[in-house]
């Protein structure tokens, strides 16, 4: 990728760089490990983002 982003772009890949985060340990425990995965979590390799 480029060096040089567009300012709306890197906003865009910056938000989906937050939401591919584990879920939180204090989560996993408060919920009795009822959630340890998280559901919309991408691989870098198999999912990519759209553009």
């Amino acid at each position: 990728m480029a060096r040089y982003k567009p300012y709306p772009k890197k906003i865009r890949l910056a938000k989906v760089g937050r939401s591919n985060q584990t879920v939180p340990t204090w989560v996993i425990m408060k919920t009795s490990r009822r959630f340890t995965r998280h559901p919309k979590r991408r691989q870098w390799r198999s999912n990519k983002i759209k553009p």
